[in-house]
């Protein structure tokens, strides 16, 4: 006879995981820093979801946020270059991406839940789900052009399939913040509720993909994904290309300072 081993979650200190009832919950846990997205939060949640995907036990996975928000993007400060474990930007992209293809590759189905801000490439890692849950509350923001980087993380596909060329456009270059209501209308999220019914909303959503036929969900998941995202990895190679050459830039430099400065950049195209 022959034994079935159930992988086991580990938790970081910023990254909460916990399997409960078919559910594998994994809560972005920076509070302070809006959950700003470090390399090791993202090979945390690299490893949660390829485990999920040969565990019996896990029926759907959820992505959330602690605290006000959902995600700040890629912790590129100081505070994240510091310290016996730093790493570079270079790194948490790295991180990131392969995070990135993980979910959208997991053989179930990911919901994730957006109560506040998603920036940067939080809103990658949010929209990288196959349903997102946002409250009234949330916007999403591309921001990157402001300190004179690229959208990364896939976004450059995730958000384009999701609402257009045309409008994924304007979202990235003028990096205009969307609010919920708006990403509902524009096709970026599944649905909005109201802050206070947030949670029993994505509730019921989860309880339906718990009790759905998970051979169908797959199949299904994988056929969109498939017709949707053919880009995908051929993006992701573009723009870690484009992005690490930026966080090169004299231009990113100015950047940083003129956003830590509360004033408008003055970039030299250098």
């Amino acid at each position: 006879m022959s034994e079935t081993t159930t992988p086991s979650y580990t938790s970081i200190a910023d990254l909460t995981v916990a399997l409960d009832d078919g559910v594998l919950a994994l809560t972005l846990n920076r509070p302070d820093s809006l959950n700003s997205l470090t390399a090791p939060m993202f090979e945390a949640i690299t490893d949660a979801v390829q485990r999920a995907g040969e565990d019996p036990a896990v029926r759907v996975v959820r992505i959330g946020g602690a605290g006000r928000g959902f995600s700040s993007g890629a912790g590129i400060g100081a505070a994240e270059r510091s310290g016996p474990e730093a790493m570079t930007p270079g790194d948490v992209l790295l991180a990131a991406n392969r995070a990135i293809k993980a979910i959208v590759a997991l053989p179930k189905p990911v919901v994730s839940v957006v109560h506040g801000p998603a920036a940067g490439i939080g809103v990658s890692l949010a929209i990288a789900a196959d349903i997102v849950l946002a409250s009234e509350e949330a916007y999403f923001l591309l921001a990157f052009t402001k300190i004179g980087l690229m959208p990364d993380g896939g976004a450059s596909v995730l958000v384009a399939a999701s609402i257009g060329r045309t409008k994924a456009m304007r979202l990235a270059l003028l990096a205009e913040r969307l609010p919920a209501a708006d990403a509902l209308a524009a096709g970026l999220v599944s649905a909005v509720h109201p802050a206070a019914e947030l949670e029993a909303e994505v509730d019921k959503v989860l309880a339906t993909l718990k009790s759905g036929p998970a051979v169908a969900l797959r199949r299904t998941k994988h056929a969109i994904n498939a017709a949707t995202l053919t880009e995908l990895d051929a993006a992701i190679d573009r723009e870690t290309e484009g992005q690490l050459a930026l966080l090169q830039s004299d231009d990113l430099r100015e950047g940083m300072r003129a956003f830590q400065e509360r004033r408008p950049a003055k970039f030299t195209d250098a």
